[in-house]
């Protein structure tokens, strides 16, 4: 997603514990005015880690005429320790009417707490049984660009909906198990809308029905595992723009680019770029993960985002609306389309691992530019990069909250993050980048999935490391800790004397950083090996040096 999202962080409210259910939720708990329920991610409630969602059933209707949504959430998951009670996240904008257990003659008792609903089952479900409940609910959802439902009007006036909630989570809109670690097996969206809007969502069209009161659901089912802030419903009078496409794995697909009738003319010109993307994209990372579904752009009214296999374009078809920078390409569409592999197909289980979203997407970026443009171009985007890093540190110990990192962890997350892949493909060479990037997404030997439908998987930075070492021949330990866990960036001490270069790295808090050095003497290069973080070369002492004359080490020196 582009960084702007990360920076509209909502305040966090302490949740309390649950008491006596009740039979009724006849308004939202209290909570101080206009403050947001916004937790997704960080400690797992131990009732929510003793089950296991398999399937999401979501019916919404959307009324544009007073910003209102009511719906029907239908959640099926296997229980894996003693359960006595469902807890589910749900907005507090959102009223609960009403709440059933499939098989249970009496509506079970429920409470809300805050953002919470906790559900009391008939019984105390052991490891291995099933459990299912269905929500009914209603309200007026939080409005925000990266942060819940954007009511906008197209330019000819109609109604254009459209949601974003990777930040606050989920919940902003649908009830749900809003933590990274648990995804749906499958999913299936039913939107109704009034006619003649178009409602699009995730995964493949099953088909629309007219309702006979001038409104129509739009049936659409997500046949693999799905982040649950990658679910996406947008709404306007949308036309298709549709363009053949041939993976490299051997299948044939259609894009299908769902944009406003103003700009039908702007989708279809930038649709060539867009399957050239996707042509780098499988190049880089393998076969696009989810051709069973499609692959569909949507023109929205906010920036962008990655939802699965329909990601959100608000870039009014110019280069540089992502970072006010012309990468001399479609940076946001290029950048969403990433997320594809990185993130949506590999997803770390806690956020504490959001930098491997980003990072990557982002850096695919030079890469591309490197490709198809030039590689001066690349080292540019790299420099941009550069400007823009902060003194974060890119992971932590505890569990993270999206809501809880701050603005310069927001923004490092993309530019350190690029540079920190870009130094590691230094540190092991283009070829075994390259054989790194590949096996990220295509694990060899094959590791279990989600669901066979796709490479679907869960995965950390410690995972990465693992990988990265193996691919490498030798162990990069050092490397992942000074560049992810420390806020300092290393420094290079470089002394002449004579004839002599004296190199030596300062790393933070001294650890161990062997980062082997480039050089530029006269015009030749060289590269200087750093044991124990120390390094000598010979030179005139009237000779030209140029240290890391590429660019390719981040370092605080810089």
């Amino acid at each position: 997603m582009p960084f702007r999202a990360l920076l509209a962080f909502l305040a966090i409210v302490s949740l309390a514990s649950p008491g006596a259910a009740q039979q009724r939720d006849s308004a939202p708990a209290p909570v101080a005015a206009g403050q947001p329920i916004d937790r997704s991610g960080g400690l797992l409630l131990p009732e929510q880690a003793a089950y296991d969602v398999t399937f999401y059933d979501l019916a919404l209707s959307v009324n544009p005429a007073d910003s209102t949504i009511a719906g029907t959430l239908a959640v099926h998951a296997r229980v894996v320790l003693p359960l006595s009670r469902l807890v589910l996240d749900l907005d507090t904008t959102m009223t609960v009417t009403a709440v059933t257990i499939p098989g249970d003659m009496d509506s079970p008792a429920f409470e809300r707490i805050g953002g919470r609903l906790w559900v009391v089952l008939p019984r105390t479900l052991q490891p291995g049984e099933q459990v299912a409940a269905r929500v009914t609910y209603h309200g007026r959802p939080r409005v925000g660009s990266f942060g819940g439902f954007s009511w906008a009007r197209t330019p000819s006036g109609a109604p254009w909906v459209a949601t974003s909630v990777e930040t606050p989570g989920a919940d902003v809109w649908w009830p749900v198990k809003d933590h990274p670690s648990d995804e749906p097996d499958s999913m299936a969206l039913h939107y109704t809308v009034p006619m003649p809007l178009v409602a699009v969502g995730n995964g493949r069209a099953r088909g629309v029905r007219d309702n006979g009161d001038g409104t129509r659901t739009f049936d659409w089912f997500v046949s693999t595992p799905i982040n649950n802030y990658g679910v996406t419903m947008n709404v306007a009078p949308y036309v298709e723009v549709t363009a053949p496409y041939l993976s490299t794995a051997g299948d044939s697909m259609n894009v299908t680019f769902w944009a406003l009738p103003e700009d039908s003319a702007s989708a279809r010109g930038r649709m060539p770029e867009f399957l050239d993307h996707m042509r780098f994209l499988e190049e880089i990372g393998g076969p696009y993960p989810f051709r069973r579904d499609k692959y569909g752009i949507v023109q929205t009214p906010f920036l962008g985002m990655e939802h699965q296999t329909l990601i959100a374009y608000g870039a009014g078809f110019r280069n540089d609306a992502m970072a006010r920078y012309d990468w001399g390409f479609d940076a946001l569409h290029q950048h969403e389309l990433a997320h594809e592999w990185w993130g949506n197909q590999i997803t770390p289980p806690d956020w504490n691992d959001l930098w491997l979203h980003e990072a990557f997407a982002q850096y695919m970026q030079p890469l591309y530019a490197e490709r198809r443009i030039s590689a001066a171009k690349a080292r540019d985007i790299m420099t941009m990069a550069r400007s823009r890093v902060r003194a974060t540190p890119l992971l932590a110990v505890a569990p993270r909250e999206t809501q809880n990192s701050g603005q310069a962890y927001a923004r490092d997350i993309y530019w350190r993050g690029s540079w920190v892949l870009h130094s590691l493909r230094y540190v092991m060479g283009d070829d075994h980048f390259l054989t790194l990037l590949r096996q990220w997404n295509d694990p060899m030997p094959p590791v279990p999935t989600l669901n066979p439908a796709c490479r679907c998987r869960f995965a950390t930075t410690d995972d990465l490391l693992r990988l990265a070492s193996r691919v490498a021949g030798r162990d990069l330990t050092w490397f992942f800790e000074v560049y992810l866990r420390q806020a300092e960036l290393p420094r290079l001490a470089v002394q002449r004397e004579g004839k002599t270069v004296s190199l030596r790295w300062e790393a933070p808090a001294g650890l161990p950083f062997p980062m082997p050095v480039p050089v530029r003497v006269n015009g030749r290069n060289q590269v200087v090996e750093m044991v124990d973080g120390r390094g000598t070369f010979k030179a005139p002492a009237t000779a030209t040096l140029d240290v890391d004359p590429d660019g390719w080490i981040l370092r605080g020196d810089q």
